[in-house]
């Protein structure tokens, strides 16, 4: 890899750093490409990526950005899980972890907050921006339907008697 090159790899990764919610890093000796492309597939149906970079680089291109943190697990056979959405890459990165023990996590960062192995975990248990999103809409719309109901609620009221007396006038 010539200088040129190198020098577009870290500011890919340097753009990767600053605009992603969650970065998690592992160590993946022993994964086959299949697997790998496995990992590569269910994160890119997350919303995220995974990359695999010279450590030397990646570290080049965290210098001053907020997960700077991360530098010292970048040793050995490293790939970088990525997403914007705080927890989908941690998540992805998780499950696949639970199927195939070659993928150790060693930590990450959310934003400028380190994560240890036990971080990661935690942030994969939460749930994800659109389950949020999904708990928030379903909050604000419960009272609206418990409105709606209220207020439909006597005019039907009102219809039944009005029927019942029209029966009773009938008869």
């Amino acid at each position: 890899m010539d200088r040129a090159q190198k020098e577009k790899v870290v500011e890919e990764l340097g753009q990767i750093f600053e605009s992603s919610g969650v970065v998690v890093v592992a160590h993946y000796a022993g994964l086959t490409v299949a697997e790998m492309q496995v990992l590569r597939a269910r994160m890119s149906e997350a919303g995220g990526a995974v990359r695999v970079a010279k450590n030397k680089l990646a570290k080049i291109a965290l210098e001053g950005k907020p997960c700077e943190s991360i530098s010292g697990l970048l040793t050995g056979m490293t790939v970088l899980a990525y997403s914007e959405d705080p927890v989908a890459a941690a998540k992805v990165v998780q499950d696949y972890t639970k199927e195939n023990a070659k993928l150790v996590v060693l930590g990450g960062a959310m934003g400028s907050s380190a994560l240890d192995p036990d971080g990661v975990k935690a942030v994969a248990a939460m749930p994800s921006r659109e389950e949020l999103i999904a708990q928030v809409v379903s909050c604000i719309g419960a009272p609206a339907s418990n409105i709606a109901g209220a207020i439909g609620a006597p005019a039907s009221n009102i219809a039944g008697i009005l029927s019942t007396l029209e029966e009773r006038e009938a008869a």
